[in-house]
């Protein structure tokens, strides 16, 4: 029987070999006449933070939707009252696009997260919009009409994407805390680090993962243990800030 950690890293290999034959450029066609956004005017500032203060958090997830965690994650936030931010991976929408439908009918709010997960450092404006404009078009073929009022850049390499997006009506999203969940799964120090940060940063957004590539198992139980808490406590969850 093929186990669980391996069924994630094959599930892994056509994103990474898809990303090598891309090139810059995806070949899909465009956004809708209406714009890949449809959030309204954004601006190229990168947000960081709730637009709300006090006992505040935006909790947003990249790289995903994964089959193997974000349903369990889905549950967390339903069960919470949470609504949360789902930076989306092109690659991976297309081959999830039913936890994609699930995400927008939950009520949570979309992400532009690329196509290839490529670091957009040195890309023209040209071949970063046409990235994006691939993105959301991707998006909206498995979730109709579904709003996508932010974008955020690989690895937090912005280049000249953050314009781009801006004039896309894509409001850029940063973090202001992560958990750094690419380095470990363990539970309890996912949760210290969940909990003790967002209690240090009243306001924050933050980065956390439920991709593919890596089990996110442990991410989706510290959201389990720490969300309950900080609710009894008062916290609200919201979204990121956006202006225009």
């Amino acid at each position: 029987m093929t186990s669980r950690r391996t069924r994630l890293r094959l599930l892994a290999v056509p994103l990474a070999v898809g990303a090598l034959l891309s090139g810059a450029a995806p070949a899909l066609a465009g956004g809708t006449g209406a714009g890949p956004g449809q959030g309204g005017p954004a601006t190229a500032d990168v947000v960081t933070t709730t637009r709300l203060g006090g006992q505040v958090a935006a909790l947003t997830f990249d790289d995903g939707p994964n089959p193997y965690d974000t349903p369990r994650l889905l549950e967390v936030l339903a069960e919470n009252d949470v609504t949360a931010v789902f930076c989306l991976w092109g690659d991976v929408v297309r081959q999830n696009p039913d936890l994609v439908r699930q995400i927008v009918a939950a009520g949570h709010t979309l992400c532009n997260h690329t196509m290839h997960h490529e670091d957009l450092a040195t890309w023209t404006p040209e071949a970063v919009r046409a990235d994006l404009e691939a993105t959301s078009a991707l998006i909206r073929e498995v979730a109709p009409g579904a709003p996508i009022p932010y974008f955020r850049a690989p690895y937090g390499s912005w280049g000249q994407s953050a314009q781009v997006a801006a004039d896309l009506g894509m409001q850029p999203l940063g973090w202001t805390v992560t958990i750094e969940d690419w380095e470990t799964q363990d539970a309890d120090v996912l949760t210290e680090r969940l909990e003790s940060r967002i209690r240090a940063n009243p306001g924050a957004v933050v980065l956390l993962h439920d991709g593919p590539v890596m089990d996110r198992s442990g991410t989706v139980e510290a959201v389990a243990r720490v969300v309950p808490e900080l609710r009894a406590e008062g916290w609200r969850f919201h979204k990121p800030d956006r202006r225009g």
